[in-house]
């Protein structure tokens, strides 16, 4: 009787063991399709763990980064005088991959004769808009044609601008230049905007040296202290380079920059920005 009733209970124990066990397996297997992993975590193993830690996860894509550059405004921004067609946002690019950036020029949007007045319509449009938003630095050229369209008119009318008509388009201009450099950096508060300041182009012409010079020194001198203002601004002189060398940086219609003009102008913008 005894007897029997210890196999009974040795029989039960048994049965209760397997029963746990069968348990304990099924809801290991449940929690291992849940949480996958989690049984090598325990074991002192880190699934994530990278062997070459300098190395990406096999099968990962690393991200690159490019150097975005976009350039608007008149006709330096287009290149134009430049046989290469190249102008100083392209030869940038060239720059700056050279030093080992991953850069590319997304967008030119010069346009040969832009005022500031023309650039502030511009801006307007949605497709410009996109473009500078899309950029990571924006180059801008703007004033000349607003300065000099008189100055231009002397080779072929003859006539001088005066003193006074100059001083009136520098003091408009100027402040049009302060409207469109807030409205670039609202568009895009992360972008570096780069301001190729002027040159006086028709230092040679007589009359025009002393008139071309004091316009452009306060223009330069204004668009600074407005630039200044405002962060992510950079102005790039240009007045030095042109000045004593004209003859070698000037394109033959004795206004644009030719190659080598615009490549030095790079290469300001370069020393700026690195």
């Amino acid at each position: 009787m005894n007897s029997t009733s210890r196999i009974w209970r040795t029989t039960g124990l048994l049965s209760l063991l397997s029963t746990l066990l069968l348990i304990a397996g099924f809801l290991y297997a449940v929690r291992d399709v849940i949480f996958p992993g989690a049984a090598g975590s325990e074991a002192g193993v880190n699934p994530g763990t990278i062997e070459n830690p300098s190395e990406p996860p096999r099968g990962a894509t690393e991200k690159v980064n490019v150097l975005n550059v976009t350039a608007i405004g008149d006709s330096l921004s287009k290149g134009t005088g430049d046989d290469s067609g190249k102008g100083f946002a392209k030869r940038f690019v060239e720059l700056a991959k050279a030093q080992g950036t991953d850069s590319k020029l997304v967008n030119n949007l010069g346009i040969n004769g832009l005022t500031t007045e023309g650039l502030v319509a511009l801006l307007n449009e949605k497709g410009v808009r996109y473009s500078l938003s899309q950029a990571d630095i924006i180059i801008v050229s703007i004033g000349g044609n607003d300065l000099f369209n008189g100055a231009a008119n002397l080779q072929t009318t003859g006539e001088l601008p005066t003193e006074l008509e100059m001083e009136q388009s520098v003091t408009q201009a100027s402040e049009r230049l302060g409207t469109i450099a807030d409205q670039i950096l609202e568009l895009n508060p992360e972008a570096q905007l780069v301001y190729v300041s002027l040159y006086n182009p028709f230092s040679d012409l007589q009359g025009m040296r002393e008139i071309g010079d004091e316009a452009v020194s306060r223009w330069n001198h204004l668009v600074t202290d407005i630039l200044r203002d405002r962060e992510r601004t950079l102005v790039v002189p240009t007045y030095d380079l042109f000045t004593y060398n004209s003859q070698k940086y000037l394109a033959s219609d004795h206004f644009h920059p030719n190659g080598a003009g615009y490549q030095i102008i790079a290469e300001r913008i370069m020393q700026g920005i690195y």
